[in-house]
Order: C-alpha cells, then sequence, then structure tokens
C-alpha cells in the first residue's frame, strides 16, 4: 500500500514522502479505518480520527495548490499543473474546492481500492495457475510483437489485452472491495410497494449484486471467462465495483491502469511463496499479509552455432576436420573421446570458433543417422 500511494502521489502532486516534513499517508491511513464505523465525534473515536485525518489531509493539498500557484511551473508535469491551468479559465466550471475533493479522491481510490485488488488478483493468481499461465501468454504475445521488448507499453497494446480486463473485472467482483454506496433520495422514490422519502440516504449494497446467481453462474467461482462477449469496460447495475449512475468512480480508469501495468510487469517474473487469509471488518483486509517471492524468469533461446567435430579413423593417424552446422538450446558444450574447446576457440557470438570434440567414425555415423 505505502509503495502505492506514495508513486501516485509523486506522479499526482509531485509529492515526496522522504522529503516532506508532513506525513500525507497517516492522514489518508487514519481516515480509512473509520471510514465505516459508528459515528460518535468524539477523541478516541475511530470516527474522530477519521474526520481529522480528512481534515488535515485537505489542509495538506489546499497548502501544496497554493504554492504551486504563487510558483508555477514553466512546463505541465503533473495533475496540479492541469489544475492551475483549468482553474485560471473564465468560463470554468472547476473550482478550488472541487479539484481538491476530486485530488483527495484520487489519492484515496489509489491508496486503498487499488492495492487490495492487486493483492486480490495475486491470490487469485497463486490459486488458479491456469488463469496465469492463459494472462501470461496474452502479456508474451504483446512482447514478441515489438521490435524492442524492453520498450514500454503503449495505448493501443493496453486496449487490446482483452482476458486481462476480463480477469480485472472478476477479480474485483469477487472481492468486494467496497462494501457499500451511499446515495441520495432526490425525490421520493417508490419501490416493490415501499416508498423512499426525499431527502433521505440509501446504501446499496454492491455484494448483493455481484453476487448473485441469477445474473452470474455459480457466482462464488472464480472464473474471467464468464465475461466473455460481454461489455468489460461499462457501467451496468449489475456490476457496480466503480459505483454506478452518474457518480461513477472518477478514478476507475487510472485504477485499471495501475493494476495492467502491474501484471504485464509481475506475470513473467514472480513466483508465488505463501498466500494469505482475507478478512472482512467490513472491509476488506490481510490480516496475515501476502507474501510472494520475486524472481527474474528467463526463456531460453535457441541458438545456432558451428560445432567443429575432428573425427578420425583408428587405422590411419592422420586426421581429417570437418564442420558441421547444428541447433541446439542452450548447450553448453562438454567432451566426448576428447577435449572441449576453450570459450576463445569457439565460433558463434557465444561460442566462438565452435567446439572441438573427438569421436570416432563409428559413432559420429550412427549419430547422424539414427535408426529409423
Amino acid at each position: 500500500m505505502e509503495m502505492i500511494f506514495n508513486l501516485t502521489a509523486k506522479k499526482l502532486i509531485s509529492h515526496d514522502a522522504e522529503t516532506s516534513s508532513e506525513n500525507l499517508r497517516e492522514n489518508f491511513v487514519a481516515f480509512i479505518k473509520g471510514l465505516i464505523s459508528f459515528p460518535l465525534d468524539i477523541p478516541g473515536t475511530a470516527y474522530h480520527e477519521c474526520l481529522q485525518g480528512r481534515k488535515k489531509a485537505m489542509k495538506m493539498l489546499k497548502n501544496m495548490l497554493q504554492e504551486r500557484r504563487m510558483m508555477p511551473r514553466k512546463q505541465n508535469t503533473d495533475f496540479y499543473d492541469y489544475v492551475l491551468v483549468e482553474l485560471a479559465k473564465e468560463e470554468t466550471l472547476l473550482t478550488e474546492g472541487i479539484a481538491l475533493d476530486l485530488m483527495f479522491v484520487l489519492l484515496f481510490a489509489s491508496f486503498e481500492t487499488t492495492s487490495l485488488a492487486l493483492t486480490v488478483a495475486l491470490k487469485y493468481l497463486s490459486d488458479y495457475p491456469l488463469v496465469l499461465q492463459k494472462l501470461t501468454e496474452e502479456h508474451e504475445a504483446i512482447l514478441k510483437k515489438r521490435e524492442n521488448p524492453d520498450s514500454h507499453l503503449t495505448w493501443s497494446e493496453y486496449k487490446s489485452m482483452t482476458f486481462t480486463f476480463q480477469f480485472i473485472n472478476e477479480t474485483v467482483r469477487l472481492a468486494n472491495i467496497v462494501p457499500g454506496i451511499f446515495r441520495k433520495a432526490l425525490k421520493d422514490v417508490s419501490y416493490k410497494g415501499y416508498t423512499i422519502p426525499a431527502g433521505w440516504g440509501v446504501m446499496v449494497c454492491p455484494p448483493a449484486v455481484h453476487l448473485n446467481p441469477a445474473k452470474y453462474e455459480n457466482p462464488l467461482d472464480f472464473n474471467p471467462s464468464r465475461w466473455e462477449g460481454g461489455e468489460i469496460n461499462g457501467v451496468s447495475k449489475h456490476f457496480m465495483a466503480f459505483g454506478g449512475g452518474m457518480r461513477f468512480c472518477v478514478g476507475t480508469d487510472f485504477t485499471k491502469v495501475q493494476m495492467v501495468v502491474f501484471l504485464h510487469c509481475l506475470v513473467t517474473k514472480w513466483n508465488p511463496v505463501k498466500g494469505g487469509n482475507i478478512v472482512r471488518t467490513p472491509g476488506l483486509q490481510f490480516p496475515d499479509g501476502f507474501h510472494v517471492q520475486l524472481s527474474e524468469k528467463r526463456i531460453p533461446k535457441l541458438m545456432k552455432f558451428d560445432l567443429k567435430i575432428q573425427h578420425f579413423t583408428p587405422k590411419r593417424k592422420k586426421r581429417d576436420k570437418q564442420t558441421h552446422t547444428v541447433d541446439a538450446g542452450g548447450v553448453k558444450g562438454g567432451k566426448e573421446g576428447g577435449s572441449g574447446g576453450s570459450n576463445e576457440e569457439r565460433g558463434d557470438p557465444e561460442f566462438p570458433g565452435g567446439h572441438k570434440i573427438g569421436i570416432s567414425d563409428e559413432a559420429f555415423l550412427a549419430r547422424s543417422n539414427p535408426p529409423p
């Protein structure tokens, strides 16, 4: 969580946690812990700490915005720069208050929801090796199409990741990271014989929708393929992991980009060590953490090199040298009936000069013409 929050804060508002005198992350931690708690605003309660955390975080964001306004940059490099450009326009709909709320929501989304979604995604990848294999194949296919395999992700590559988006949708559907969505009735609403008066608050429960067997067959099963042929980026009353209606989560696309980039860099370089237990209080938590071990995945390459074989006939003292070109995958050389050549004697970039071995005529012919 700390890594993702610091990265997002640095990219969005150029906040460096190591050099800052105030801890922005701690304020968000206090806010999240009391986000769903009994509304008792007295010191010592989770609700009070939640309110204080938001208040302090908003004060920090406002001070940063004012400092940037007093010392504008020559070139736009982060979100604050573009906010200042928009605020300077005469007919803008954006206000400073809206901009600060937007920034708070983006940081919150990247801090809590994205980190938890990625942790759950790792757990599902370790629990379902076939899903990991299919996800890896999609991303390795992207690498093979590039002229430079080490180049960065492009927007067209991002949009082409069909199975990746299916995997993300299925992950957040089962994770139900946000246990409730709050709305306010603007007018009297009649629903199944009940009337919700205007001004009342309504809590929507996404798990009740995402685990509905009438919509999702075997809803408790993790099955990314259930999204095949459907809309994976749209809004639906049957899928509200990112909210719904006019107040759709402003950080949806940002969150998906973070998850896709993380998965793209990870699927070919990781090895799970042990999982973690999921608990809900009522939000999603990993009390024991989730432990993984990262290791570089090496893909063996098919190499072609010259193999100089000195074969001889026992009846003759003079040896006849012949050169044979062979294909080998990861061959390091060796010796058979003679001595192997040194690195300087090898001919290919990795095997300069070939590799010399001694072998009898009978053995050479037998290996060159194996029995049917």
